[in-house]
Protein backbone atom coordinates (compact mmCIF):
# COMPACT_ATOMS: atom_id res chain seq x y z
CA UNK A 1 0.00 0.00 0.00
CA UNK A 2 3.14 2.12 0.27
CA UNK A 3 2.64 3.37 -3.61
CA UNK A 4 -1.03 4.35 -2.97
CA UNK A 5 0.02 6.62 -0.09
CA UNK A 6 3.26 8.19 -2.40
CA UNK A 7 1.11 8.61 -5.18
CA UNK A 8 -1.41 10.56 -3.02
CA UNK A 9 -4.01 8.29 -2.74
CA UNK A 10 -4.34 7.39 0.92
CA UNK A 11 -8.15 6.84 0.70
CA UNK A 12 -7.75 4.31 -2.24
CA UNK A 13 -7.00 0.52 -1.92
CA UNK A 14 -6.22 -2.51 -3.90
CA UNK A 15 -8.78 -5.42 -4.11
CA UNK A 16 -9.54 -8.30 -6.54
CA UNK A 17 -7.17 -6.56 -9.31
CA UNK A 18 -8.70 -3.29 -9.18
CA UNK A 19 -7.63 0.25 -7.85
CA UNK A 20 -10.56 1.32 -6.07
CA UNK A 21 -12.51 4.28 -3.98
CA UNK A 22 -15.72 4.43 -2.59
CA UNK A 23 -16.66 8.23 -2.44
CA UNK A 24 -19.78 9.32 0.33
CA UNK A 25 -22.29 12.35 -0.83
CA UNK A 26 -24.92 14.45 0.93
CA UNK A 27 -27.57 12.76 -1.14
CA UNK A 28 -28.72 12.05 -4.78
CA UNK A 29 -27.87 15.39 -6.85
CA UNK A 30 -24.75 14.97 -5.41
CA UNK A 31 -23.85 11.64 -5.83
CA UNK A 32 -25.64 12.51 -9.96
CA UNK A 33 -23.21 15.53 -10.16
CA UNK A 34 -20.16 13.16 -9.12
CA UNK A 35 -20.64 10.98 -11.49
CA UNK A 36 -20.71 13.24 -14.04
CA UNK A 37 -17.24 14.62 -13.09
CA UNK A 38 -15.87 11.54 -12.64
CA UNK A 39 -17.50 10.62 -16.75
CA UNK A 40 -15.96 13.39 -17.63
CA UNK A 41 -12.57 13.00 -16.82
CA UNK A 42 -12.55 9.65 -17.75
CA UNK A 43 -13.83 10.00 -21.14
CA UNK A 44 -11.10 13.16 -21.44
CA UNK A 45 -8.20 10.54 -20.45
CA UNK A 46 -9.86 8.06 -22.97
CA UNK A 47 -9.60 5.67 -19.77
CA UNK A 48 -12.67 4.60 -17.91
CA UNK A 49 -13.60 3.66 -14.75
CA UNK A 50 -16.31 0.97 -13.42
CA UNK A 51 -18.88 2.79 -11.22
CA UNK A 52 -21.07 1.62 -9.07
CA UNK A 53 -24.07 4.31 -7.60
CA UNK A 54 -26.48 4.71 -5.05
CA UNK A 55 -28.17 7.37 -3.15
CA UNK A 56 -25.12 8.68 -1.37
CA UNK A 57 -22.29 6.84 -2.72
CA UNK A 58 -20.34 6.20 -5.22
CA UNK A 59 -17.64 3.59 -5.79
CA UNK A 60 -14.63 4.04 -8.73
CA UNK A 61 -12.77 0.60 -9.99
CA UNK A 62 -9.43 1.06 -11.88
CA UNK A 63 -7.48 -1.00 -14.10
CA UNK A 64 -6.39 -1.25 -17.37
CA UNK A 65 -8.04 -4.10 -19.20
CA UNK A 66 -5.66 -4.00 -22.20
CA UNK A 67 -2.63 -4.84 -19.75
CA UNK A 68 -4.52 -7.08 -17.53
CA UNK A 69 -4.06 -5.09 -14.65
CA UNK A 70 -3.45 -1.85 -12.77
CA UNK A 71 -1.07 0.47 -14.48
CA UNK A 72 0.29 4.48 -14.09
CA UNK A 73 -2.93 5.17 -16.16
CA UNK A 74 -5.07 4.00 -13.04
CA UNK A 75 -3.19 5.95 -10.58
CA UNK A 76 -2.91 8.80 -12.74
CA UNK A 77 -6.35 8.98 -13.51
CA UNK A 78 -7.02 8.11 -9.94
CA UNK A 79 -5.13 11.21 -8.68
CA UNK A 80 -6.56 13.42 -11.54
CA UNK A 81 -10.52 12.13 -10.10
CA UNK A 82 -9.25 12.68 -6.70
CA UNK A 83 -8.29 16.13 -7.01
CA UNK A 84 -11.15 17.71 -8.88
CA UNK A 85 -14.44 15.76 -6.94
CA UNK A 86 -12.80 16.87 -3.33
CA UNK A 87 -12.15 20.72 -4.62
CA UNK A 88 -13.37 23.41 -2.43
CA UNK A 89 -12.53 26.64 -2.77
CA UNK A 90 -9.22 28.24 -0.31
CA UNK A 91 -10.43 29.69 3.22
CA UNK A 92 -10.32 33.72 2.85
CA UNK A 93 -10.76 33.41 -1.22
CA UNK A 94 -13.51 34.91 -3.79
CA UNK A 95 -15.06 31.77 -3.94
CA UNK A 96 -17.43 31.26 -1.06
CA UNK A 97 -18.25 27.45 -1.26
CA UNK A 98 -20.87 25.20 -0.53
CA UNK A 99 -22.41 25.26 2.77
CA UNK A 100 -23.59 21.56 2.14
CA UNK A 101 -21.58 17.96 3.43
CA UNK A 102 -21.48 17.79 -0.67
CA UNK A 103 -18.62 14.65 -1.21
CA UNK A 104 -16.96 13.88 2.25
CA UNK A 105 -13.40 13.48 1.84
CA UNK A 106 -13.15 10.73 4.24
CA UNK A 107 -12.79 7.10 3.34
Amino acid sequence: MARLSEAGLDAWYLEDGWLRRKYSTDGWPTTLMLVNAIGYLCEAAYHHADLSVTWAKVWVKLKTHSEGGITDKDFALARKIEEVVLWRPEAGGPLEGTPNKFVQAKK
